[in-house]
């Protein structure tokens, strides 16, 4: 520690006495992506700017590091301010900048910075963006770009809060979608639970990220599947001028990011660009260290490669993977908790890889652009539990599954007059083939599917009244050739969104949708005496209700209330639980392996606050509160229960202050009310132990406590000529409060650590909360 110190203050002497100065870069185009000549760019509260070029491209000169906010202006187009910006000197991306027409006439048109915080016309509702300096210095984050999209608004916290589980306004975890750059990725974890989402640690570089959209309502058509949320990542491309290589080191794991310019002529940027990762788990060595019996250990990689063919049209090509091996190890004194770990912990052997190739082309007329996509995701996972982990002996349950997708997405996006009007389709082949041994449950089989997925949609958006009324119709269709749904017109589902300005500042906004959902090949390719009994299950529905009011209180802030209702019909329900399948799918397990019925209803409603303030006088923060209830139903459909997601309050503070001499402070708070679990059946469970067996018809007789955790960070920034550099110290949970988890049982043992006769469980005691400190660091060379 001390040669740290010593090492800190021999940094703070050589920043004071240094003069670094650096540039901002980007571009500037229309919403078709053609360059926009001699646009405004510049550096709020300060003279620095700069113009637009022929190429849209912009450079300003002699800037201090820093963080600032950057507008743009241009005559007859609507202004724009990029908020919180982090300027080294060395690394920058590139800023870039896609405004919209004014639709007044010229004359009318007045070139103003008081750009107001803003939604997409299309889902003018429940839609939150986080930009990439706030997903980097995220407080309880540690770089984690999906951890940190559990802090926004509507989304409760895992269970026990150590997952990355979307679970939006009370809906399952699996009830959402991802996309990278327009390309659906279905796993964004490690170690994911397959049929659902989650699991504890991301995939994505968050070094990758432009920013983060997350739409709880109102999705637009051009998507598939999603029943309660859209998630969005867009990366930011390579820079096509010169080469910059990032490194990561935090809690958990290490990263190396590299980007730059292929083939660049002399001074010159070049038409070709890349940006690509690896990251390294180091949770392996830190277990084995402190003495847990668990040994997580990843590996991930991400790429991107741009190359713009010409003034029309660009290719993308992305990339995502990831290696995880999940085992124990049982060497050292180990304690009943520990026991429990050992015992329990099932071996994941996972692979994922998605790639997708994107080609945009703009019309010559400037009136819209086309786009293709075609893509290709797998999952490879081997999860299996053993009566005996120590040995890997008495395997009591195998999942040895295979998913594999390719798709292609085409969408067509047309401006006529004042109408915005898109439309597309999307075709996918469907493979998937598992064999599962399940002897607790007594049986086993082998499986392959293979089948045809398709949908088409359209859209149109308009404004009305001097841009006061925002009009967004669509619709959507989809089918399949394994189940039912070949059917389109059983799937059509038309949603619309209106936004009208009643007064200055003020805005009211509706949206009705329905959505639908093919249900997760875990389910589809289940067998009993060599039958696919969930062949015919029909698509879940979703129909969501949302009326809110907006107030603009200034160019970077607003405060909102939604009232929002989802109601679902058609949901799997498992035939030997009796239960909904929306309480399952937020563990280590394989969601629906087993025999369903889609008869199960369900519903999610409440109210939802919201203040955002974007950075203004070097603060920044977001606070939201969400009162809901989330039921569902088994059987009997007028029997409507408290879900396990069905915490009632949920609460989230974030917030920053950018202090002088690249000092900031940031902290964030969650909360979470007492949520219903599944309780043990002890007699069950001791028989099969350590197998746990859960008591699905006592749900909701019993509640988890409540989830409250505050996270602080500490971020200390240095700029040098060739080299910058960020030291983060961050506290986990500084209030040492408890994570709510339902109880944990081991089987008894005596004093030389044989099972005791007979055979006893005990329940665990829970563990007193801890504070968790780590020390992270950022360089850029």
């Amino acid at each position: 520690m001390k040669k740290l110190l010593i090492f800190l203050l021999i940094l703070i002497n050589i920043e004071a006495y240094s003069q670094v100065r650096t540039e901002i870069t980007g571009y500037v185009k229309d919403k078709i992506d053609l360059p926009l000549i001699g646009a405004s760019v510049y550096l709020e509260n300060t003279t620095n700017g700069a113009t637009s070029d022929t190429n849209g491209y912009y450079k300003i000169e002699n800037v201090k590091p820093g963080t600032y906010n950057l507008v743009v202006s241009y005559l007859g187009f609507d202004g724009q301010t990029r908020y919180n910006i982090e300027i080294k000197s060395v690394g920058n991306q590139l800023y870039n900048f896609t405004l919209l027409e004014q639709t007044q006439n010229l004359s009318e048109v007045i070139v103003s910075n008081k750009n107001k915080v803003t939604r997409p016309r299309e889902t003018p509702l429940s839609t939150q963006t986080l930009s990439a300096v706030e997903i980097a210095t995220y407080p309880g984050g540690n770089n984690d770009v999906v951890r940190v999209a559990q802090s926004l608004p509507g989304i409760s916290p895992s269970p026990g809060g150590f997952r990355n589980d979307l679970i939006i306004r009370g809906g399952a975890p699996n009830e959402s979608v991802y996309y990278l750059d327009g390309v659906e990725i279905p796993n964004i974890n490690h170690f994911s639970t397959q049929g659902s989402s989650g699991g504890p640690v991301g995939i994505l570089n968050v070094s990758f990220i432009d920013d983060v959209s997350l739409a709880t309502s109102a999705f637009g058509s051009q998507y598939d599947n999603p029943l309660s949320g859209v998630l969005q990542f867009s990366q930011r491309e390579g820079n096509n001028r010169k080469h910059n290589t990032n490194f990561r080191l935090s809690a958990s794991e290490a990263a190396l990011t590299h980007e730059g310019p292929l083939l660049k002529g002399k001074n010159k940027e070049s038409k070709t660009s890349y940006i690509i990762s690896a990251r390294r788990s180091y949770l392996q060595f830190l277990f084995k260290m402190i003495g847990l019996p668990i040994r997580p250990d990843y590996w991930d990689y991400q790429y991107k490669i741009t190359h713009k063919i010409d003034k029309y049209n660009t290719l993308h090509l992305i990339g995502l993977g990831s290696i995880d091996e999940f085992a124990i190890d049982a060497s050292g004194t180990i304690d009943e908790d520990q026991q429990s770990t050992l015992d329990q912990t099932p071996f994941i052997e996972q692979r994922t890889n998605t790639i997708g190739l994107s080609w945009k082309n703009r019309f010559k007329n400037g009136k819209g652009f086309m786009q293709t996509t075609i893509s290709n995701n797998l999952l490879d996972n081997d999860f299996s539990r053993y009566a005996d982990n120590e040995n890997q002996t008495g395997l009591y349950f195998k999942n040895d599954a295979r998913e594999m997708e390719t798709k292609l997405r085409y969408s067509l996006t047309y401006y006529a007059k004042d109408w915005r009007l898109s439309g597309g389709f999307n075709a996918q082949r469907s493979d998937y083939e598992n064999k599962t041994i399940d002897s607790n449950e007594g049986f086993q089989y082998n499986t392959k599917i293979d089948f045809m997925k398709y949908g088409m949609f359209a859209n149109a958006t308009k404004s009305f009244f001097d841009q006061k009324l925002d009009f967004s119709f669509g619709f959507r269709t989809d089918g399949d050739s394994f189940t039912q749904g070949n059917d389109l017109f059983s799937t059509f589902s038309p949603r619309l969104a209106l936004s009208y300005e009643f007064a200055d500042d003020w805005k009211v906004k509706a949206s009705v949708g329905r959505y639908f959902k093919l249900p997760p090949y875990t389910i589809l390719g289940f067998q009993q005496n060599n039958l696919f009994v969930n062949k015919k299950l029909d698509y879940t529905q979703s129909d969501h209700y949302v009326l809110g009011i907006e107030r603009i209180l200034g160019p970077s802030s607003n405060l909102s209330v939604e009232g929002f209702y989802k109601r679902y019909k058609d949901y799997p329900v498992s035939v030997q639980d009796q239960v909904s399948l929306a309480n399952k799918g937020a563990d280590f397990n394989i969601l629906g392996n087993e025999e369903v019925k889609s008869v199960g209803y369900g519903r999610a409603y409440g109210v939802e606050f919201l203040f955002q303030q974007k950075l203004s006088h070097r603060f920044y923060g977001i606070f939201s509160y969400t009162f809901f209830y989330s039921e569902f139903t088994g059987f009997d459909k007028n029997k409507y229960l408290p879900s396990v997601w069905d915490s009632r309050h949920l609460v989230s503070l974030t917030g920053g202050y950018k202090l002088n001499k690249n000092w900031e402070l940031s902290a964030r708070y969650r909360f979470a009310g007492e949520t219903p679990y599944v309780p043990v059946n002890i007699e069950a469970t001791t028989s099969r132990y350590p197998d746990i067996v859960l008591d699905y018809n006592r749900l909701g007789a019993e509640k988890m406590g409540v989830f409250s955790q505050l996270d602080v960070r500490i971020d200390k920034k240095w700029n040098f000529k060739k080299l910058s550099l960020d030291l983060f110290f961050e506290i986990q949970n500084i209030l040492m409060r408890n994570s709510p988890e339902s109880p944990e049982y081991v089987l008894q043992r005596d004093d030389m650590g044989n099972t005791a006769d007979p055979r006893n469980l005990i329940q665990l005691e829970e563990e007193d909360g801890k504070a968790i400190p780590t020390i992270g660091i950022v360089i850029d060379f």
